[in-house]
C-alpha cells in the first residue's frame, strides 16, 4: 500500500482536473467536462501520453465517489 507522502508526489490536482504519473510517460487524467448537446456536465478518465488521449471513459458525477470508494475497497481487499 502506498504512503501518503508517495501518493502526494504522484498525484497533480488542479481545479478541475487531476492527473495521476504512471510509467513509461503515461498519465491517468481525471476532467470536468460538459457537453454542449446535453447540457450536463461528466467526468471524463483517460489514459494519455504525449497530449494525445487514448481510452476515455465518461462517467456521470454522481457515481465519482461510489468509483473511489469502490477502488479503495477492491485494494484494501486485495492487498493493493
Amino acid at each position: 500500500m502506498a504512503d501518503k507522502e508517495e501518493t502526494e508526489q504522484i498525484i497533480d490536482v488542479g481545479e478541475d482536473y487531476a492527473e495521476i504519473k504512471m510509467g513509461g510517460g503515461w498519465f491517468l487524467t481525471i476532467t470536468l467536462a460538459s457537453s454542449e448537446k446535453y447540457e450536463k456536465e461528466y467526468i471524463e478518465i483517460a489514459k494519455e501520453r504525449g497530449g494525445q488521449k487514448r481510452g476515455r471513459f465518461n462517467l456521470n458525477p454522481k457515481y465519482a465517489r461510489v468509483l473511489g470508494e469502490a477502488l479503495i475497497r477492491f485494494s484494501d481487499e486485495n492487498g493493493l
